[in-house]
């Protein structure tokens, strides 16, 4: 494993890359036949929604990048891949795709044979290879506290869905943020379908895509250790920093750094 990269190296290839931004007028850029900038493509996982990305959204804004966070529909493997690829058909030049937990799922199935896609990012995200399915990389090693007790099951017309229980939520999602802050993201979770738990994955995007990995040393839902091997195993470029599995939240300016890095 690649030794960890310290939070002030992480922050200050952040502020050379919004100096080189700043610097960078018109005439540098025709000099230098720069190609444009890739759009980034930021997607959530389970019990969270698109807003979850909106301080690592600010910071890449202000470095000049463009963003978009559709929404994840949460209906199934192969369902919301195929949403997320029809949505990637849609945007014009290269694409760097960013994916949180679940998330992560999505980017290494949607970017399948699609060659404007330049990059994958992966915060502590699941990184899937054929054949794995969500619950077998999270219970691959100890740690986790998503398990059925934390869970409620609701019933809707066409199946079951889970949502993480309000005891358990700041614990397993996001202990490094005030509790007024995780309260908040409990009582607008969004669900995700328990049909997505038996999918499995397809071939994945990162065998032929450059990958990137943010570690959640103090992840909860996604034990570090199953993080580790999922970068190793896509021989990402990995970043680690303490932080929760809301890492994005909590950590905007390494998140954003690292997405900042993998567009350049």
């Amino acid at each position: 494993m690649p030794p960890p990269v310290s939070r002030r190296a992480v922050l200050a290839g952040a502020g050379v890359a919004a100096a080189t931004a700043a610097v960078g007028g018109p005439a540098a850029a025709a000099g230098r036949h720069a190609r444009p900038r890739p759009t980034i493509v930021l997607v959530h996982g389970a019990f969270a929604d698109a807003s979850g990305w909106s301080r690592v959204i600010e910071h890449l804004t202000r470095a000049g990048h463009t963003v978009v966070a559709p929404p994840n529909p949460l209906r199934g493997v192969r369902a919301d891949s195929a949403y997320l690829a029809a949505f990637l058909a849609t945007l014009p030049g290269p694409l760097v795709l960013a994916g949180h937990s679940y998330g992560g799922v999505l980017i290494t199935n949607a970017a399948r044979g699609n060659e404007n896609v330049r990059a994958l990012v992966y915060v502590a995200a699941f990184a899937p290879d054929a054949g794995e399915t969500v619950p077998a990389l999270q219970s691959m090693f100890p740690g986790t506290g998503l398990t059925e007790a934390a869970l409620d099951f609701r019933a809707h017309p066409h199946g079951v869905e889970g949502y993480v229980k309000r005891s358990a939520f700041r614990e397993v999602f996001a202990g490094d943020l005030p509790r007024s802050e995780a309260d908040l993201l409990w009582a607008t979770q969004r669900p995700g379908d328990t049909a997505t738990l038996s999918e499995a994955s397809g071939e994945p995007a990162w065998k032929t895509v450059p990958s990137h990995f943010l570690v959640a040393r103090g992840d909860n839902l996604i034990p570090a250790a199953a993080q580790r091997f999922m970068a190793d195993r896509a021989g990402a470029h990995t970043v680690e920093t303490d932080a929760s599995h809301a890492v994005m939240l909590s950590e905007p300016r390494i998140t954003a750094a690292l997405i900042a890095k993998a567009s350049r």
